[in-house]
C-alpha cells in the first residue's frame, strides 16, 4: 500500500516552513507539527472545543495538527491555532483563531505553545 500525505500545495509549503523554523530555531515543536501535518487527511488529528476546553490552561496557547471543530465551548481564555477550523469553530473562538503559520511568527522558539489533540 503507497503512504499518502498532503496533497495541498498550501499544506506542503506550511510543512516546509515549519520544518525550517524547526532548524533555525533549533526547536522540535515545530517539527512535530509539520511531521503530525504530513500525514494522510484520515490520521490527521481533529479535536472538539470541549476538548480544547477540558485539556488547556487558562491564557495558553495551543497548536491542533489537523481540523478544530465547534462541537461544545470555551470558558477559558485559549489562543487556538490549527491547520483548518470549522465554520462552527471560527465563529466561537473568534480572535482567538489563528493560523499555524501566524503562530509560528509569533512564537518563534515554540515557548509557551503546547500541541493538543
Amino acid at each position: 500500500m503507497k503512504r499518502t500525505g498532503p496533497t495541498s500545495l498550501e499544506l506542503k509549503n506550511l510543512i516546509v516552513q515549519l520544518r525550517e523554523k524547526s532548524s533555525k530555531e533549533k526547536v522540535k515543536i515545530w517539527k512535530r507539527v509539520a511531521d503530525d501535518l504530513s500525514y494522510s487527511t484520515r490520521r490527521r488529528r481533529e479535536v472538539n472545543l470541549h476538548q480544547i476546553n477540558k485539556h488547556a490552561k487558562d491564557k495558553e496557547t495551543v497548536v491542533v495538527p489537523g481540523k478544530v471543530l465547534g462541537d461544545g465551548s470555551l470558558d477559558k481564555h485559549v489562543t487556538v491555532a490549527a491547520w483548518q477550523f470549522s465554520k462552527s469553530a471560527i465563529e466561537k473562538l473568534g480572535k482567538n483563531a489563528v493560523t499555524i503559520h501566524d503562530l509560528m511568527e509569533s512564537h518563534p522558539k515554540g515557548k509557551g505553545v503546547r500541541i493538543l489533540g
